[in-house]
């Protein structure tokens, strides 16, 4: 029997933790109403609260990504989770609107920033050499997985009980990952003297990897990627991928559908449901990453993002649930589906040594689009009362967006011709 590569144990390791990571982030709507009703805040700052939690942790993607080589991802994973940890047994607490931006905006976002952002990036190029896209796929699709399995049961205790022991439930999930983590996960193959999955030839030797200043390392390789036009038109599509996903249905779904009528645990359990199909559409989308041109799906993407989210309103108005169900699903395929093409496309413009803190400043403008969504979708819903304005803006971004991608070149040489010789970021 062929023995299994260990890269699939830390595959198994790193999915579970990032979708501990991710029901802490993707929770916010369920959260946003009961924190509304039991402490007066009014939605527009609750919402600032979860804006400035995306922001913090997506502008952190380009630092985590020199950290993890020069701390190694074991002890980047062990500190993150307990800081999660300990800003959510801080949560049972609060009783004032600044610890509310204190552990909600910056603990989370600060323990969160090393499994949302540049993870997933890091694990598929360090342990694996063939399969990248389908672990890309894999490792994007768990955030889904986790909204999947526990939003509707977070949605029902809050239903039942109170948010409390909602977040109880997630304090006990990210203790039990502390000592997942702490036992199987290794930093690299060679530290185990394994080649990458796919790999061939002589196992390289462990060596002590040089510390490299994070800081100097995530805005030098910037000051290259901001000379390249694509890496503006990626980032901007990315901005607009963030804008139109986590901030704006993250953060205000659940809220949408409850002043429509629907339940809180009926609106879980769409998201869950989107979740079904994202952890389809994004494994599905890693494999085609692999196999056809990253531009195009893109294209695809945006544009039918665009359409599903102009008619969500609709869907909401009618009285059958049909409608909402084909938005689900629609939805659902097309949710994170970006992410392994926009990898893919940094790694093939900027090659693989600087693609993850590429991916780390194109991650950081998805976040900043989220951050809109989030504040920009609670302030719109406290000015007019409604959130019909913030939907139909985000899907005119979406079709702004499948137009910038086509405006990527296809080749790596070609981005590199368009520099001086100085300025290769090869």
């Amino acid at each position: 029997m062929k023995k299994i590569h260990y890269g699939w144990v830390i595959l198994v390791i790193t999915f579970f933790s990032i979708i501990v990571a991710g029901i802490i982030r993707s929770s916010s709507g369920v959260f946003l109403v009961p924190f509304e009703e039991e402490f007066g805040w009014d939605r527009a700052f609750i919402s600032l609260s979860f804006a400035i939690s995306i922001v913090i942790y997506g502008f952190s993607g380009p630092f985590i990504a020199s950290l993890l080589d020069n701390i190694g991802v074991r002890k980047m994973m062990l500190g993150a989770m307990s800081v999660l940890m300990a800003g959510i047994a801080l949560t049972f607490f609060m009783s004032y609107s600044w610890q509310l931006i204190l552990i909600w905006g910056i603990t989370f976002g600060v323990g969160s920033s090393v499994f949302l952002t540049v993870l997933s990036t890091y694990v598929a190029n360090h342990w694996f050499e063939k399969r990248r896209g389908l672990v890309l796929g894999i490792l994007t699709a768990s955030t889904a997985t986790g909204q999947l399995i526990f939003l509707p049961v977070l949605a029902k205790i809050i239903e039942k009980s109170s948010w409390r022991w909602a977040m109880g439930l997630i304090l006990l999930l990210s203790v039990i990952m502390i000592p997942l983590i702490f036992l199987f996960m290794k930093n690299n193959p060679r530290e185990i003297g394994l080649h990458r999955y796919g790999q061939t030839g002589a196992v390289p030797e462990e060596k002590a990897s040089e510390k490299r200043n994070p800081i100097k390392m995530a805005f030098s390789t910037l000051r290259e990627a901001i000379r390249v036009k694509q890496f503006w038109l990626l980032a901007g599509s990315f901005f607009i991928c963030g804008l139109s996903t986590t901030g704006l249905i993250g953060t205000h779904f659940i809220p949408l559908c409850i002043s429509f009528g629907i339940s809180q645990v009926t609106a879980a359990g769409l998201i869950a449901f989107m979740g079904i199909f994202d952890l389809i559409g994004t494994t599905l989308s890693g494999w085609l990453s692999d196999r056809y041109d990253n531009r195009w799906l893109l294209f695809w993407y945006y544009g039918l993002r665009g359409l599903s989210l102009l008619l969500l309103p609709f869907a909401l108005g009618e009285s059958s649930s049909f409608f909402l169900i084909v938005f689900a699903i629609f939805y659902g395929l097309d949710w994170i589906a970006t992410v392994p093409p926009t990898i893919g496309l940094a790694t093939q413009l900027f090659g693989q040594e600087k693609s993850g803190i590429v991916y780390g400043w194109v991650l950081a403008a998805h976040q900043a689009g989220a951050g809109v969504a989030a504040f920009g979708g609670g302030l719109i819903y406290t000015m007019i009362g409604s959130y019909e304005w913030a939907f139909l803006f985000a899907g005119i971004f979406c079709f702004a967006g499948s137009m910038f991608v086509l405006g990527i070149k296809k080749k790596h040489a070609d981005v590199i011709a368009e520099q001086p010789a100085a300025q290769t970021v090869t």
